[in-house]
């Protein structure tokens, strides 16, 4: 996920004052900050899964999985996957915005900036407090990212456009798209455990929350 990984139905998105409502390629000024700030979130929020070293988002285990049999840090590697996803939309004739490529080079940043600047703790209450604190952040990053409206991100154009090809439920392509980079990711040695299960079950209520909460802010 990549600011993606429980993007809820886009009619929940709010309109915000900085919301883009143009060309997903021109934004204002305002909307661009937004954005970059929801993606840098993000990634700072999946580099404090990693972190905690008790598993991480399906997608992150790729990278991480990627990274150990590569010279690619995970954030190398994230935007290795982000990049070849995003060749998987030529088929599906989706159109990327600036937010798209942004998400694929800003989160991978992110990961690869942060991850050294956080304090790695080694006891489990700790941890476990990594855990929750990243999943709080990536659903504040994923309100902001959302709000903006500036393209949809690698990772979901991609399920979307599986949806609209195929006719079947966004859920099952999801749960399929996920579980497939969970599966090959876990092969190649990206850590899977309690903080997977714990971002699996609270990110979504999480993201759907924030923009709840932007709702009653309009």
């Amino acid at each position: 996920m990549s600011s993606e990984h429980s993007q809820p139905e886009r009619s929940a998105v709010p309109i915000m004052p900085w919301s883009s409502t143009g060309s997903s390629w021109r934004p204002r000024p305002v909307t661009l900050v937004v954005l970059l700030i929801g993606l840098w979130l993000f990634g700072t929020g999946e580099a404090t899964l990693v972190d905690a070293r008790l598993g991480n988002s399906p997608w992150t285990v790729l990278a991480q999985g990627i990274s150990r049999h590569s010279p690619l840090s995970i954030g190398g590697a994230t935007l290795l996957v982000s990049l070849t996803v995003l060749l998987a939309w030529v088929p599906l004739r989706e159109r990327p915005g600036f937010g798209t490529l942004a998400n694929a080079v800003v989160v991978a940043a992110a990961i690869d900036v942060m991850l050294p600047l956080l304090p790695t703790p080694h006891s489990i209450g700790p941890r476990l407090l990594e855990v929750l604190a990243a999943v709080a952040c990536i659903a504040v990053a994923s309100g902001l990212y959302l709000t903006a409206n500036l393209g949809a991100g690698p990772r979901d154009g991609w399920m979307t456009g599986l949806h609209r090809r195929t006719g079947w439920p966004v859920s099952w392509v999801r749960f399929g798209i996920e579980a497939s980079a969970l599966a090959v990711g876990a092969v190649l040695g990206g850590q899977v455990g309690i903080g997977t299960v714990v971002f699996a079950l609270l990110v979504g209520p999480a993201v759907g929350g924030t923009l709840a909460m932007l709702r009653r802010a309009v």
